[in-house]
């Protein structure tokens, strides 16, 4: 088999997932970790990897794909610098800082036909795809409501990084919630209005600890999202689903709960719940769950990535998925800062949506 030659930039926690990642693949190759401080170095002297200071320093000819895993200002611009020298990139979330530049980036990948993914990694896990399946399978009806808990107690030394409480570039709503709008949109479609407050009242950081956001879609159904990187709890998909165990525990709660027509579904223990009868808060419900096989949803993203360098597929999380993502954290930030209700416009093929205020 023709091994995928694969460089990382970025050798911080999630540059590491995504080396041993590429490593555990089957098809893909460790062609080296792009970082000029010690820690990128550390890594790559421990994956036995080489080690380059600048992305300039790759050598031409050496990589079919480069995984951008640095801090969220560099996304773009490393992105469309590869793009432009026609190398493919999985670019961690969020993709960039604003929809413009996104979008810009956007259109430069499908003006070169060089392809790239965004690092949505959740779309890759069995859990989503059993419970997208069912949605698909016309089991659990249209959606109705649904509530999605962030609750993350980071360590203080998390926000030691400077970009984490800076305005634009940290806090959980670009970080953290960025996840829970992608994953509603693949589950349940595109979201057309949000409502949002935010706080930073207990780190006082420039940017929010504490978010609660409504989101409103556009096929019908309200989804709320309560969000904090203050609070303890183990309501948080990356607390509960065991994704990433060098990194977090696996607890037994649950994060996501939706309501359909026809049944109700819980993440990540995709419990699946219908009436025992009648659709009637009176009868009595019973939970038959769904399945999913165990896959590791990185090393799986990275199989996925090799495929589409490859040109065997096509690209699950596309770079227009993720600018669609921003346009809608930009419009919770602009509900946020307006308080009022903000429509967002259809998003385009090639282009994010664009968010509006909603009249008084």
């Amino acid at each position: 088999m023709k091994m995928t030659r694969i460089a990382v930039i970025g050798g911080g926690a999630i540059g590491r997932t995504h080396a041993e990642a590429i490593r555990a693949c089957g098809r893909t190759e460790l062609v080296g970790i792009v970082d000029p401080f010690a820690t990128g170095e550390a890594l790559a002297k421990e994956l036995d990897s080489p080690h380059f200071r600048k992305l300039e320093d790759l050598p031409s000819g050496a990589v079919d794909g480069v995984v951008i895993a640095t801090p969220n200002a560099l996304h773009v611009p490393q992105a469309t610098a590869l793009i432009e020298a026609g190398i493919p990139v999985l670019v961690e979330k969020p993709l960039g800082e604003n929809a413009e530049a996104c979008a810009e980036l956007v259109a430069l990948s499908d003006r070169t036909g060089v392809p790239g993914l965004v690092g949505h990694h959740r779309r890759h896990n069995p859990i989503i795809q059993a419970a997208k399946k069912a949605i698909l399978d016309e089991r659990f009806g249209t959606l109705v409501s649904g509530t999605i808990s962030a609750t993350l107690r980071k360590a203080d030394s998390y926000f030691d990084v400077e970009w984490r409480r800076e305005k634009g570039a940290g806090g959980p709503i670009l970080i953290n919630l960025i996840h829970e709008i992608d994953l509603v949109r693949h589950l349940f479609g595109e979201i057309s209005e949000v409502f949002a407050i935010a706080s930073n009242d207990q780190r006082g950081f420039d940017v929010e600890d504490t978010a609660a956001v409504i989101l409103k879609l556009a096929g019908g159904g309200l989804v709320t999202v309560s969000l904090t990187d203050a609070g303890v709890g183990p309501w948080c998909w990356d607390t509960t689903a065991g994704e990433n165990l060098a990194r977090f525990p696996a607890m037994p709660a649950v994060s996501h709960m939706f309501s359909g027509t026809k049944a109700g579904m819980s993440l990540p223990d995709l419990a699946f719940w219908t009436h025992a009868g009648p659709a009637d808060w009176t009868v009595p419900q019973e939970n038959h769950p769904l399945h999913g096989l165990p896959i590791d949803s990185y090393i799986e993203q990275i199989r996925h990535f090799a495929a589409v360098i490859e040109g065997e597929e096509s690209s699950r999380i596309t770079l227009a998925d993720g600018a669609a993502n921003i346009a809608v954290i930009e419009a919770i930030r602009r509900a946020i800062a307006e308080k009022r209700p903000v429509y967002i416009d259809p998003p385009t093929q090639n282009a994010p949506s664009k968010p509006k205020a909603m009249m008084e």
